[in-house]
Parts: structure tokens; C-alpha cells; sequence
């Protein structure tokens, strides 16, 4: 969900989802049973028609679309069977992707769609979103490459390891990991970057953070932000961060938010040892790819296979002290 340069206009008046969801859903811990059911991107019933205030005067500049000529109608544009029908462009563009409106126009969900981006996309952070940021110890990061290849990656770390540095400005630390880089790669040729980031235990709610990022050296972040952390209990020190402008900030519904209980573990955050990183679990390793030929198994020193071993790898000592990307 993209659009820039452009300001949102919802000057349609009913009762809001947001207005209800005010009165009834403030995180106040654990959710009650009855919320779990509860859908924010629906509509809400409510007795009586709906109430549709007039839009104003038109805005200065404004001229009418000139009236068509005396004599036959125009004939409206014809949709081929399976096409998508073309939408029409929006002065007060809405937020969202020329690709989603068109869908929303094929699918007929306009109206869920435009009850949702105003009642729930902000161009910022605010209040509640900063406060909720603060409590989360992980997110799910997508990127992109120029050419629009894509990757998702987790990132993780003590509850608040996500800075806000103002509502409309945040920064994840980058630790040292198996050295791809995909996602600072991506970001460095594509600066778009979709944040996720689940409460899978409180409140069974999430946010989605959209913006432009940039890769920010550690020392170069600190001289401008002199609060950022400085204890490093976990055994990792930030080697760079990521700092997103934001451009929409959104609820992920709860409605298939599984509950998760979290468990008191030992985490090894600076270890290289592969079995603790998890080896080479889907034992991929000597398995042929387009980039590099196969592994062979390891011989004896008669130039035989090793009894046993079958074409499975073995885990080495080769691997990276972090399976993040």
C-alpha cells in the first residue's frame, strides 16, 4: 500500500469503526474471549440508515466537466470478460496501490475498502502505536530488490529493540548475521520495506508499518540520537540500523491471531556453534543448485566414501554465528 505526495481526504461522515473500537477495545492486557471474533475491517450494523454528510464547497480552482453535446449518449467503455474494469483517477487520492483499487472495484469491496483506510491507515504514529512498538521483542521485515524480487525476514531482539524516534520515524538494529545482507541489499537498490509486527500474547493484535528505509551506520545514529540503547546484555552490539520513514501505519486484525504463551529460555545470541543455530536443519546443503555444484560426502583417506553416509550433508563448522538475512 503505497501513494506519495498526496493528501488523504475521507470527508464521509457515518458512524466509524473506529468509534466503536474506542469505547471497547483498549489494551488493557490479556484480550476477553468475546474480542477474539471480533473483525475491525467489517462493518459494524447500526439501527437506521446511514448518515451521509454533504462534501462542501468545491475546492478553489475547481471547473465542472463540460456537458456532453446535444444528441447521442456517450457510450460507456466496454470491459472485455475476465478484465479488470479501469478506476477512475481520484483527486484526494485514498491510500493503496493503483493495483489493490482496481481489485476493490472488480471485487466490489470499494466500500469495506474506503471504511478501512479511514477509519484505520494513519501517515504517522501515533499515541498507541508508539506505546505498542515499545513492548514488541520482534517484527517480520519485506523487501524488496529493484526488480521486485522479494524477501521477508525476522527480526528480533529485547522488548523495544524497535526505536521511535519521532511518529513519523523508526529504527531497527542490525547484528551481525551469516553476512547475505539480503534485506540491506534489497533496501540499498529499493528503499520500500513493509514492517509486521504481531502481539501474539496480550492483546492478540497487529501493526503494519510501510515506509522508506535507509541504512544508517551505528556510530553515525548515535551522534544524532543520543538515547538510543547502550546496554548490550544479549551479547550483540548493533553493527547498523535501519531507519524507515513511515508512510502508513495500520492494524493487522485479530481475528486469526493464534494466542502463544511465551517460555522462559536460554538464548545463545553471540554463539557460532551450528547446533545451537540450528545446523542444517532442511538439509539443503548438499543438495544441487543453478549457482554451485554439489557437495560430494567426505572420503576416507583411500578415497572411499565414509561408511554410512549417505548423500545427507554434515553439519560443519563453516556456518555463520546468525541465520538471519
Amino acid at each position: 500500500m503505497k501513494v506519495e505526495g498526496q493528501a488523504w481526504n475521507f470527508d464521509v461522515g457515518h458512524d466509524t469503526v473506529g468509534h466503536v473500537i474506542h469505547q471497547t477495545l483498549v489494551p488493557s492486557g490479556t484480550a476477553a474471549a468475546e474480542l477474539l471474533e471480533l473483525e475491525l475491517a467489517e462493518p459494524i450494523s447500526s439501527p437506521g440508515p446511514r448518515r451521509v454528510e454533504p462534501l462542501g464547497p468545491p475546492p478553489t480552482g475547481f471547473r465542472p466537466a463540460p456537458a456532453p453535446a446535444p444528441g447521442r449518449p456517450p457510450t460507456p467503455p466496454q470491459t472485455a470478460p475476465g478484465q479488470v474494469p479501469p478506476v477512475a483517477p481520484n483527486p484526494h487520492a485514498a491510500p493503496g496501490s493503483a493495483g489493490e483499487h482496481r481489485l476493490q472495484a472488480a471485487f466490489g469491496s470499494e466500500q469495506r475498502a474506503q471504511r478501512f483506510y479511514r477509519d484505520q491507515v494513519l501517515d504517522r504514529l501515533n499515541d498507541m502505536m508508539i506505546e505498542f512498538i515499545g513492548r514488541m521483542d520482534m517484527a517480520f521485515v519485506a523487501s524488496a530488490d529493484s526488480g521486485g524480487e522479494c524477501d521477508a525476514s525476522l527480526r528480533a531482539g529485547p522488548a523495544g529493540f524497535i526505536r521511535v524516534l519521532d511518529p513519523y520515524t523508526l529504527a531497527y538494529p542490525e547484528y551481525r548475521g551469516n553476512g547475505v545482507m539480503a534485506s540491506l541489499g534489497n533496501i540499498s537498490e529499493n528503499p520500500h520495506v513493509g514492517i509486521l509486527m504481531v502481539d501474539f500474547v496480550q492483546d492478540l493484535i497487529g501493526l503494519h508499518v510501510n515506509g522508506k528505509a535507509k541504512v544508517v551506520q551505528d556510530a553515525d545514529l548515535r551522534a544524532e540520537h543520543a538515547g538510543l540503547p547502550t546496554d548490550f546484555d544479549r551479547g550483540r552490539t548493533p553493527e547498523r540500523w535501519v531507519v524507515v520513514s513511515v508512510e502508513e501505519a495500520y492494524i493487522h486484525c485479530r481475528k486469526h491471531i493464534p494466542r502463544l504463551m511465551p517460555i522462559a529460555r536460554d538464548r545463545p545470541w553471540g554463539t557460532d556453534d551450528t547446533r545451537r543455530k540450528g545446523g542444517d536443519y532442511f538439509a539443503a546443503k548438499g543438495m544441487p543448485r543453478p549457482w554451485s555444484p554439489p557437495q560430494s560426502p567426505p572420503a576416507l583417506s583411500g578415497g572411499l566414501p565414509m561408511p554410512g553416509n549417505d548423500s545427507r550433508p554434515v553439519p560443519g563448522s563453516d556456518m555463520p554465528s546468525d541465520g538471519s538475512r
